[in-house]
């Protein structure tokens, strides 16, 4: 497991096994409190990158600096207008999952609008559901390796 704060929140990360079997990295997210007990945080959010991967299913050194670049353009743009908070990233087979909670799927489509602007067309797709009670989270976390 390894943890850091890089601006944008406190994050562990772990390895885990899709469900096809292959490897699978789990980044969440642990200071999303005052997101959570906000009642309006209730929809959950899936960014989907899928690439072509190497042959475990990580994606290339071009590719990921690629991902890595959206990241911090998505992960800035909500700390500036917090009206969604990202709170889980799965890399692995062939595709990137950015998870995100967030108070209105408008409002969040617009500043993901606004934080892609000048990026090239990027291959993503985004899903929604509502989680209020944020299973999907408290699932992920579930990933987490305890070294003690």
């Amino acid at each position: 497991m390894h943890e850091e704060d890089n601006g944008g929140g406190v994050w562990w990360t772990a390895p885990a096994e899709s469900e096809s079997g292959r490897l699978m990295m789990v980044t969440g997210r642990r200071d999303v409190g005052r997101f959570r007990e906000n009642p309006k945080f209730n929809v959950r959010v899936e960014v989907t990158w899928k690439y072509e991967g190497m042959a475990d299913g990580m994606p290339s050194k071009q590719d990921s600096e690629l991902m890595s670049e959206v990241q911090d353009l998505l992960i800035g743009t909500f700390k500036r207008d917090p009206v969604a908070v990202l709170t889980g990233i799965f890399t692995g087979d062939d595709e990137r999952n950015w998870v995100f909670y967030t108070l209105s799927t408008n409002i969040f489509g617009r500043k993901l609008n606004e934080a892609l602007a000048d990026m090239p067309l990027l291959p993503i797709s985004i899903y929604c559901e509502n989680d209020p009670d944020w299973a999907a989270y408290d699932e992920m976390c579930e990933a987490e390796i305890k070294i003690d």
